[in-house]
């Protein structure tokens, strides 16, 4: 949780980018990253020779040998602002003609495997503070920032990452985190998942199924196997955006995951074509909106799904990604429960008749502003390859514990837990009413209505019966109304005279 403390670090870090001329949230957050990593950097080499010394042993490959010593984070963070900006920007000729930010990317080049993941990922990436002065506040506030633990380290990003505040383009935008939460605590991710994320943004359902495995399951950490496994084989990212890849690559470093599986390329694309079947879990919120040329969009996927639609395709690749018996938990627009096109039937009847849908969570409107008002729903399936769908649950999400207006203010009305509670147990659904917030659909039923997944089209509305008085006495009572008015006018001119 980020305490009072640590958000006014950010905050006030925040704001000294704003003023000192960086305005794109997503610019700040990036040289903020810049930064963090150099610090994560030294920390490491710190800790390793400080175990070198003790056991009498020679540091291996260290991120800085004597010559780049200048370079490292407790050296430059007391230069003058001046000096320290010299460092980040003129090649130092005694050191292989280097900046700092050109050895930190370099870092990657090597395949550096105790740099982390986030190395890999710095090609492209360009130095944008401006001056000495900047960089100086900017240097000293973060060195300020207690990051002891994986706790600490994560929630700091989390709430740096809770500053974008534009939803970008083609759809994309940033999914809330308490969302997030309650997809992975219905797909409850397994010891032996392998978990991907064909849109990842910043790696939000990769980093909160991690946390969900640290909170339910410390004793699986104490198998080196495990280890091995969730630091290297786990989680996977793809992502088309260097940017967003970068941000996704420290969000899973500081949370404690160093070395993830992340793809830099558009996962739609002739170039992601050889990812089948690979995965047991898929959580992901694919872009909305986004229209493809069917010659951009890898081939087989129009065997599934005829479109240029990226919600309607990212359907189709989910399946193909996924192992069969892997489930996944989908973010999709309304649209997609509902569409008339032979593209939306088709990939509907395919999850449904091919394979195994398990439930339709709606959600309300509300749930993605500021950034968007589209009405939403959590597909949740099964890959089986020869059908399975028997009943499908659905519910009805009233409240997600904030308003659903652009403030999204904390309210107490939450069906969150609720629906993570009855998904367990959605075999005890039976016998619920199609006037309450959750029950099940049978197979037949949605077969002949096109393979509609709207809740409207199941969910049963009572009227209250109202009554009202007869015409007669509504005019009877306003000629009453007039009367007395009158009266009492009269009454008040009298006053007057």
């Amino acid at each position: 949780m980020v305490t009072g403390e640590l958000k006014s670090q950010v905050d006030k870090i925040w704001e000294t980018f704003w003023t000192g001329g960086i305005s794109n949230p997503l610019t700040v957050i990036e040289q903020f990253t810049f930064l963090l990593f150099l610090r994560r950097l030294d920390e490491n080499q710190l800790r390793d020779e400080k175990r070198s010394n003790l056991l009498g042993t020679k540091l291996k490959s260290p991120l800085y040998t004597p010559e780049l010593e200048r370079f490292r984070w407790h050296s430059f963070v007391n230069k003058d602002p001046e000096t320290m900006f010299d460092l980040f920007t003129k090649p130092q000729v005694d050191a292989d003609n280097l900046t700092v930010f050109e050895h930190m990317k370099q870092l990657g080049e090597q395949d550096n495997k105790r740099a982390g993941v986030f190395a890999h990922y710095m090609k492209g990436a360009t130095f944008m503070i401006p001056t000495p002065k900047l960089l100086d506040q900017v240097v000293q506030m973060i060195a300020k920032i207690q990051m002891d633990d994986r706790d600490t380290k994560g929630d700091l990003y989390e709430y740096l990452l809770s500053k974008i505040a534009t939803a970008g383009t083609n759809g994309q935008f940033r999914t809330p985190r308490h969302i997030i939460k309650m997809m992975v605590e219905m797909m409850q991710p397994t010891q032996e998942d392998t978990i991907c994320d064909p849109a990842c943004g910043t790696a939000g359902f990769l980093v909160a199924a991690g946390e969900y495995v640290h909170e339910h399951h410390e004793d699986w950490f104490h198998d080196d196997k495990f280890l091995v496994h969730y630091n290297e084989h786990m989680f996977t990212g793809v992502e088309f955006d260097a940017t967003m890849l970068r941000i996704a690559a420290m969000n899973l470093q500081l949370h404690g995951i160093d070395h993830p599986q992340l793809i830099g390329r558009d996962a739609l694309s002739e170039a992601n074509a050889d990812s089948r079947e690979q995965f047991s879990l898929i959580l992901a919120n694919p872009p909305f909106k986004g229209s493809l040329d069917y010659d951009g969009v890898e081939s087989s996927l129009l065997t599934t799904v005829k479109t240029k639609k990226t919600e309607l395709l990212f359907l189709g690749l989910i399946l193909r990604m996924l192992k069969v018996g892997g489930r996944c938990a989908v973010i999709v627009p309304d649209g997609v429960l509902f569409g008339s096109s032979n593209a939306h039937v088709q990939i509907r009847k395919t999850i449904i008749a091919q394979h195994k849908l398990e439930a339709v969570i709606s959600m309300p409107s509300g749930v993605f502003k500021p950034y968007a008002g589209v009405s939403t729903a959590v597909l949740v399936f099964t890959k089986t390859n020869h059908g399975g769908t028997d009943n499908v649950w659905f519910y009805d999400m009233q409240a997600d514990g904030y308003s659903l207006d652009d403030k999204r203010s904390q309210i107490k009305d939450n069906d969150i837990s609720d629906i993570v509670a009855r998904y367990q147990t959605r075999q005890n659904e039976t016998n619920r009413s199609r006037t309450e917030q959750s029950f099940l659909v049978p197979l037949a039923e949605i077969e002949q209505n096109n393979w509609d997944l709207s809740i409207n089209r199941y969910k049963q509305v009572v009227y209250e019966q109202m009554q009202h008085d007869s015409p007669a006495d509504i005019i009877a009572e306003i000629e009453r109304l007039d009367t007395e008015r009158a009266k009492a006018l009269a009454v008040l001119k009298g006053l007057l005279e």
